[in-house]
């Protein structure tokens, strides 16, 4: 678990590492709102879409660094997508946390956010695909600038977005108080109505156990 100092120092430090020289003259990618309820949204803690009138709430930790979630995201979630959220059964949140290297996970985060609800988490994902080329390489920033400009930005605009002090600090806020309120030590961790389920490799097996008899119910 990360002490908020170190979370801190570990956002912030995605500006130092991932940000270019010269004068950052581009705003950022506009996030414009949208009239459709179950269209994704921003939360303070990630983004969350679906029908927001579902009885049954997932809630899904995860960092844009961690494999698990990266596997997780590529094989399993689209088939919960479309059995659970595109039919209107469950509202689906993603929340942020930070794994190493913290730096990749923050400056993800930052560009997802910088990129608006719309766009969130196809950046988010974008970056879990680009963990292989992070890891083999060592190298964050050049896989992270292919990330900002498939979602639209430019150089100048990703520099910008992850040279922000504020969105760093908001974000390892974030980080903060899921580890010391919500008691979250690892990603991915899923939580359906408020309980946890599981950790690390989560099957849709385990998914369907929890959401079934919640559904029963209704």
């Amino acid at each position: 678990m990360l002490s908020s100092i170190r979370t801190l120092a570990v956002a912030l430090a995605a500006a130092s590492l991932l940000a270019a020289c010269g004068q950052h003259s581009a705003a950022g990618a506009s996030s414009g709102d949208t009239a459709n309820s179950a269209a994704p949204v921003l939360t303070d803690a990630g983004v969350a879409f679906g029908n927001p009138s579902a009885t049954v709430k997932v809630v899904e930790y995860a960092s844009a660094s961690c494999s698990h979630c990266a596997r997780f995201d590529a094989e399993v979630f689209p088939g919960f997508k479309a059995k659970y959220i595109d039919t209107g059964l469950v509202r689906y949140e993603f929340r942020e946390f930070l794994t190493s290297p913290e730096q990749y996970a923050a400056a993800a985060f930052a560009l997802a956010r910088c990129a608006g609800p719309a766009k969130y988490m196809s950046v988010v994902e974008a970056a879990f695909r680009g963990q292989t080329e992070m890891f083999a390489t060592q190298d964050m920033r050049g896989p992270l600038l292919k990330v900002a400009q498939s979602a639209g930005m430019n150089e100048d605009q990703f520099t910008k977005c992850v040279s922000d002090p504020a969105g760093l600090k908001a974000i390892a806020d974030r980080v903060q108080k899921a580890s010391t309120v919500d008691h979250i030590d690892g990603t991915p961790t899923i939580l359906v109505n408020g309980k946890q389920v599981g950790q690390g490799e989560i099957p849709m097996a385990t998914l369907d156990a929890a959401i079934q008899p919640l559904l029963a119910k209704k």
